[in-house]
């Protein structure tokens, strides 16, 4: 047979339905047809020039493996909105319960200390900020392995990795013990963080994508307060275990969810698994997916060498991570010396001592509202006075504004503990959670507009530096504020932010540009 006479395989025009049939009613309808149609277009010699790549492209491949066009049903992006939701209510709660655990344990710090014979401040912080050190070793693996296995796979056996080690923490024996497995659940817990966005952005397109990534974040905001305040009852009414062992029912919970709900939505997964499913009932090698294949090794080296280059080259990157990673710090520094203040120094029980925590909740929500509502109109009107040319340093008051605000609250907060009300530490823990929400968004909004295709790897970069601080952070906390009192030693925190938060909004509006200029990982 002539080379012109040998059959070609036309490119697939769908992909293996990656949600039940019980959930979308047309795809039951269809799926016996477009089953046969793949294995027809396989086999068949002709090729289909009606066939596009999503960028509208016409496809001369005939044994790639891609998307029918722009509205193929079975790409994620055009999934039923209702299935959608259900996918993104299941990554976010997949998301929620990892900051829950890394703060519930803070009102009962001090009886779990007496239950393993901790006998220094050091151990006891440690408890905390350990878990938030493995958020600082989980991503640079989870980040690269999704996209070689898939969204789903990783949540759920990264799921069921720390509700097995956070499970351990409860029956814990000894201090070591409890170190190895908190840390050891902290590395599971790490994964939802580091995969969950990713997973958002691969169902909705980026005018959808507000509502969405809004649910998605409610996790990181609510859960080191939920926590906390749960973990206050439990500490007043029971043991320390039930701490852990809450958590972990509430994970199995989150797992069953998932099992229905969660769906593989990463597009290149999702192409892979359609060209393995059509080599093995075809028998046609020759087809492949337009995704380079790499090992995980060759990904976690990519991966973990660009954000620690980036981070040592550009000053945006490096200005950026050091702020975050001081307000980041200074979050969980309050997390860790809350109950103290509550119970010591204010003398509330335990339970209504968690209480105060919602300070933190309603800050959060404040800055929320002040960016949707004020930053993002800042921004707008210097488009507009920019000839609608929009540039990254418009995103600089959100951070000036922020800086300020948040040094605002530490002052009110340090010097209101133990001298007046109750109330005045709480709304000076809310104004600075406010001022500090509109610090994070305004700076991560800059390096996504200032590296966009490397932003990824930037704002890794930031990642990595602010989950040291988090653990680093609690560490110091009693001794510092046995040195200098609440006051002083909060006012030390709030001198780091007027020296450094309020100038750098400054530097970055007058020589952002010319930075960006420089660089060759910068946007132009």
């Amino acid at each position: 047979m002539s080379d012109d006479m040998t059959p070609r395989a036309s490119p697939p025009k769908d992909i293996v339905a990656p949600f039940p049939r019980k959930d979308v009613a047309s795809d039951a309808i269809n799926s016996d047809s477009d089953k046969d149609k793949d294995l027809e277009e396989a086999r068949s010699p002709i090729f289909n020039s009606s066939d596009t790549l999503v960028d509208g492209e016409a496809k001369t491949d005939p044994y790639l493996v891609t998307w029918r066009g722009t509205d193929d049903p079975e790409n994620p992006k055009n999934w039923p909105k209702s299935f959608k939701w259900k996918n993104t209510w299941a990554v976010s709660l997949f998301v929620f319960i990892s900051p829950v655990s890394s703060a519930m344990i803070a009102p009962a710090l001090q009886d779990l200390g007496k239950g393993l014979g901790m006998h220094s401040d050091i151990e006891v912080y440690l408890s905390l900020g350990i878990f938030i050190l493995a958020y600082a070793v989980g991503p640079i693996f989870f980040g690269p392995a999704s996209e070689l296995y898939g969204r789903v796979r990783l949540l759920q056996v990264s799921n069921l990795w720390y509700l097995a080690w956070n499970l351990g923490c409860g029956f814990a024996t000894t201090k070591s013990q409890f170190f190895a497995f908190r840390f050891l659940a902290g590395i599971g817990g790490s994964a939802p963080l580091a995969i969950g966005g990713g997973a958002i952005s691969d169902m909705w397109s980026a005018e959808e994508r507000g509502k969405a990534m809004g649910i998605y974040t409610l996790g990181p905001i609510l859960g080191p307060v939920v926590g906390p305040i749960a973990g206050g009852f439990i500490a007043q009414y029971s043991t320390w275990r039930w701490v852990f062992w809450s958590t972990s029912a509430a994970a199995l919970g989150i797992q069953i969810v998932g099992f229905f709900w969660l769906r593989e939505s990463h597009p290149a997964t999702l192409l892979r698994m359609r060209r393995d499913r059509l080599v093995k009932e075809t028998s046609n090698e020759k087809l492949y997916v337009d995704v380079k294949v790499e090992t995980l090794i060759y990904k976690l080296a990519h991966t973990f060498e660009r954000p620690l280059k980036l981070f040592f080259t550009q000053p945006i990157v490096f200005c950026m991570a050091v702020y975050m990673a001081y307000l980041f710090g200074t979050t969980y520094l309050m997390f860790a010396t809350f109950p103290e203040i509550w119970t010591v120094v204010y003398h509330e029980e335990p339970g209504i001592g968690g209480l105060n925590y919602l300070s933190i909740a309603i800050g959060s929500f404040i800055g929320l509202f002040f960016n949707l509502k004020v930053i993002d109109r800042i921004y707008k009107t210097l488009k507009a006075r920019n000839s609608n040319i929009g540039k990254p340093e418009f995103r600089m008051p959100s951070l000036a504004v922020g800086s300020i605000i948040s040094t605002i609250g530490l002052f009110w907060y340090g010097w209101s503990i133990g001298r007046v009300h109750w109330i005045m530490p709480n709304i000076g823990a809310a104004i600075f959670t406010a001022g500090t929400i509109s610090c994070l968004q305004g700076m991560q909004t800059y390096i996504i507009d200032s590296y966009q295709t490397h932003a990824a790897s930037a704002m890794a970069a930031c990642a990595i530096l602010r989950s040291l601080a988090g653990f680093g952070f609690p560490l110091f906390a009693p001794y510092m504020y046995k040195a200098l009192g609440y006051g002083w030693g909060t006012s030390v925190l709030a001198f780091f932010s007027i020296g450094f938060g309020w100038m750098a909004p400054v530097v970055f509006w007058y020589y952002g540009p010319n930075l960006r200029a420089m660089s060759r990982y910068a946007a132009d």
